[in-house]
């Protein structure tokens, strides 16, 4: 399956933005773990949201589906009726990581497993991270790599709990996630330098909203308190700032104004932060509570910059890289090759198929805007971002095709047609 995308000549309208996957998985798993029911509004509706709710209700939690946004949730209060099951997670992260520590901090038999590309994206330090306390953690494939057998444990929680912070932050999320559940008081300590740091604020601030707040010590410590999730009753899930880039790229691209409602002043997402990015580049952007607009102002300018903090959007930053007035340089994404793909060597190749010149870093990307643009098939790697971001690559005046497009449904399965009714062909 292919779309072709005919060039873009300008964009301007409005989107509603689907929820926040990063957002959602969380408050899936925290309303889980709660005690009393929490009514959730605007629910992702997607692949990776889909595989949480699915694995949820095998362990017995129930939960009622008011509409495909909208659902009801009672938690077990820490403990899963079911103590043995097989759960299959597809390929999210947000959904395998932390299910893995908290299915460890209350026992039982479980099989954890995904898609092949879910067995190539490491593990090991989360494991690592828990078999010192006492968890019986099998590797059923390659050491270090799902699938994982977990079996009932006994921990000893009377020391600090050590995760390495320089491959993944769901690591941390997973591990802060959990802990609440042992009862007692527990310290994290953090190895290397702790990267996607909005992530893990996303955490921080979700589980003080179920009623457990965690202490920090700069980045390198955390203290999870002894005590236990409550639901805040209801709770709305904000649209999701990584799907916003895409949209706010074109209208910074296309002349605008484009405006996604849903994200805005009031986001807690650390992807909010591309507009920074936008602006440096030359767009001109407009803020509300829950929303935010964008609009072009002429050729963009060159970028240089570590965009640690926004790995998702960094992505969209590499495709505008295309339009800029000289070579960019997007630096400290490392994190990238431990996605979907292996992000820095694809979005290395389809960049090269447009025709810019793209020298691959081992943490970093310097992309040359093409002189001649070409048109190009991109291939997507079943990786939703690659689908969503190459589609701005048709404001180059060149036809594009996406290869494999439904793979957006992982995260956004509208996003076509919503890109399609603000961009105008030329």
């Amino acid at each position: 399956m292919f779309l072709d995308l005919a060039p873009f000549a300008r964009a301007s309208g409005e989107v509603r933005l689907p929820g926040s996957k990063s957002i959602s998985n969380r408050v899936l798993l925290l309303s889980a773990l709660a005690s009393g029911t929490t009514h959730v509004h605007d629910l992702l509706q997607a692949d990776d949201t889909e595989v949480m709710l699915q694995a949820l209700q095998i362990l017995g939690v129930a939960l009622t589906r008011l509409n495909p946004q909208n659902a009801h949730i009672v938690g077990c209060a820490g403990r899963f009726p079911t103590q043995s099951a097989e759960l299959f997670l597809g390929n999210a992260g947000t959904a395998f990581r932390p299910l893995t520590a908290a299915l460890v901090m209350r026992g039982g038999d479980y099989v954890l497993s995904g898609v092949p590309r879910m067995h190539e994206r490491p593990i090991r330090d989360l494991v690592d991270a828990l078999r010192p306390l006492g968890a019986q953690i099998d590797y059923l494939g390659t050491p270090g790599f799902p699938p994982l057998k977990l079996h009932p444990s006994k921990l000893q929680l009377d020391r600090a709990v050590s995760v390495r912070g320089d491959v993944s932050s769901q690591f941390l999320t997973a591990l802060l996630l959990a802990l609440p559940l042992s009862g007692r008081a527990v310290r994290i300590e953090v190895e290397g330098e702790l990267i996607s740091k909005p992530y893990v604020e996303i955490t921080l601030n979700l589980m003080s909203r179920f009623g457990v707040n965690v202490q920090r010590e700069a980045w390198k410590s955390f203290t999870v308190p002894a005590g236990s999730y409550k639901s805040p009753g209801e709770i709305t899930i904000e649209g999701d700032a990584s799907s916003a880039s895409y949209f706010l790229a074109a209208g910074v691209l296309g002349g605008g104004p484009v405006r996604v409602n849903g994200v805005g002043k009031q986001s807690i997402q650390g992807d909010v932060r591309f507009i920074e990015v936008l602006e440096r580049m030359g767009g001109h952007m407009t803020l509300g509570d829950h929303w935010i607009e964008a609009r072009g102002t002429g050729r963009l300018r060159a970028l240089d910059a570590d965009l640690n903090h926004i790995p998702d959007a960094a992505m969209t930053a590499a495709v505008l890289a295309l339009f800029a007035d000289g070579p960019s340089t997007l630096r400290n994404i490392a994190s990238w090759r431990v996605k979907e793909t292996d992000r820095l060597a694809a979005m290395a190749t389809e960049l090269r198929k447009l025709g810019a010149q793209v020298e691959e870093g081992a943490d970093d990307l310097r992309i040359t805007p093409p002189t001649h643009w070409r048109a190009a098939t991109i291939d997507t790697y079943d990786d939703h971002r690659m689908a969503m971001c190459f589609s701005l690559a048709a404001f180059g005046g060149v036809a594009v095709r996406i290869q494999d497009p439904g793979c957006v449904a992982k995260t956004f399965p509208d996003y076509f047609q919503a890109l399609a009714s603000v961009v105008q062909p030329q």
